[in-house]
């Protein structure tokens, strides 16, 4: 039985080498996928990933003690990867990229419907979440993918709890109108060709 991430962290900063060795292989791919949401390369999402890690060790003795282990983790890869477009000169302002596809584990299985309508569905939610702003886009994958806390998010996103609910209110308030746009079409559409 692997121990809990806060056994691991205090293990981490006490110099033992295989539990940072274990954290990394449990966060590697919730943090390579979050990090390929910042519309980078593969190649630069792993050298983040490598780089945040290899400070982590560097650096144990000047590390503090944290509630969430994921959370920490998030929020430093998010400052290598923006420290990596700073110094690419590719992020000028506090805006980024922000990939709007969802992530891998929804399928057909766990939606419980036919290919087609989940087609249907998941390129409607991807045009939804594509017409949001970045910022809300970013803390709706974090709040409801990740399942940070509003407080882990506004440290992940260096910004104000108040703003992170801001961003999550605007965003669920947006696609909610877009739902009900698409519903009411619907129906619309059925009627006519049910009165036709």
């Amino acid at each position: 039985m692997t121990p809990p991430d806060h056994i691991l962290w205090q293990s981490y900063r006490q110099g033992d080498k295989q539990a940072l060795g274990r954290l990394a292989e449990r966060y590697y791919r919730a943090l390579r996928h979050y990090g390929l949401k910042f519309m980078v390369t593969e190649s630069v999402v792993d050298d983040c990933i490598q780089e945040l890690f290899l400070q982590l060790w560097q650096n144990r003795l000047q590390i503090n003690d944290t509630s969430s282990v994921k959370h920490y983790l998030f929020k430093s890869l998010r400052h290598h990867v923006l420290l990596h477009l700073r110094s690419q000169k590719r992020f000028l302002v506090e805006e980024l990229d922000w990939d709007s596809s969802l992530t891998e584990g929804i399928d057909s299985e766990s939606l419980l419907i036919e290919q087609e309508t989940l087609t249907l569905l998941t390129t409607t939610i991807q045009s939804q979440l594509a017409s949001l702003p970045t910022r809300e886009r970013e803390a709706l994958y974090l709040r409801y993918y990740e399942n940070l806390s509003i407080g882990e998010i506004a440290e992940v996103m260096n910004i104000n709890r108040q703003s992170v609910s801001n961003f999550l209110q605007k965003a669920l308030s947006k696609l909610r109108n877009q739902w009900l746009v698409h519903l009411f079409g619907g129906i619309w559409i059925l009627c006519q060709k049910n009165f036709l």
